[in-house]
């Protein structure tokens, strides 16, 4: 991290010269989620490279911010906050509000794929699901996606899976979607009810799921006063094809 001084005598400059680095808050706010293990964290955060995240993490422990766990007896390392970390939340999460609400609905939703299926194992609120098995198929109709399809497995009492090939089940519901149009739900910036009549989302299958789709689909709890900024009118006119 620079060194260079800012010559203004503020503490927001000297945070700054902590967390201004790319990746240093994403890496925080997984940490936060609960991932503790480097492929984790690749997992969640993107488009990190490995050499990136680990100068990263040495960064970030050098600064008092998290801790190294090693257990050589199991050959595992983990990564976990430091109350100087945890200290930071609620001004991060102040941040995550202030976007909510002045950051467009069209920057805010345009997210990387992979990251956001791995992340939606904490998505899915599996109170709100029947009580058996559940298989969700996600097929998303972005031009140049390297993978498009994804499925969500649930079993009573056990944590969500994600799949990456078909899991050999008979699948409950078929969500055909967009990246944005999905995160655009999730982030509180649409409703599962508005992208499916602007024609972005189709849903087929178990009608129960179908209907119930914004209670067991996790929503944001950043939620500025009056609201986030939704998806504009024209953003949703594109459409997915059935």
């Amino acid at each position: 991290m620079s060194s260079k001084p800012y010559g203004i005598i503020c503490p927001i400059t000297r945070a700054c010269d902590v967390l201004e680095p790319r990746w240093t808050i994403p890496i925080l706010s997984e940490l936060w989620a609960g991932a503790t293990k480097f492929n984790e964290l690749r997992r969640g955060i993107g488009s990190i490279s490995p050499a990136l995240l680990s100068k990263r993490l040495k960064e970030l422990e050098e600064y008092g911010l998290i801790e190294r766990i090693e257990d050589k007896a199991a050959g595992t390392v983990d990564y976990v906050r430091t109350q100087m970390a945890i200290d930071l939340e609620p001004a991060l999460n102040s941040l995550a509000v202030w976007a909510q609400k002045y950051i467009e609905a069209e920057i805010a939703c345009e997210v990387n794929l992979s990251s956001l299926t791995w992340k939606m194992r904490r998505y899915i609120v599996t109170d709100e699901l029947p009580n058996r098995r559940v298989v969700i198929r996600f097929h998303f109709q972005d031009d140049g996606l390297e993978y498009d399809t994804y499925w969500i497995v649930t079993n009573p009492g056990e944590p969500v899976q994600l799949c990456t090939s078909i899991p050999g089940y008979d699948v409950d519901l078929w969500v055909e979607t967009t990246v944005p149009s999905l995160s655009a739900i999730i982030l509180a910036r649409s409703t599962v009810a508005r992208e499916v009549e602007a024609e972005r989302m189709f849903l087929s299958g178990d009608a129960l799921l179908s209907r119930t789709m914004q209670r067991w689909l996790h929503v944001t709890d950043y939620l500025p006063e009056g609201g986030p900024r939704e998806l504009s009118a024209e953003s949703r006119k594109a459409r997915v094809r059935c």
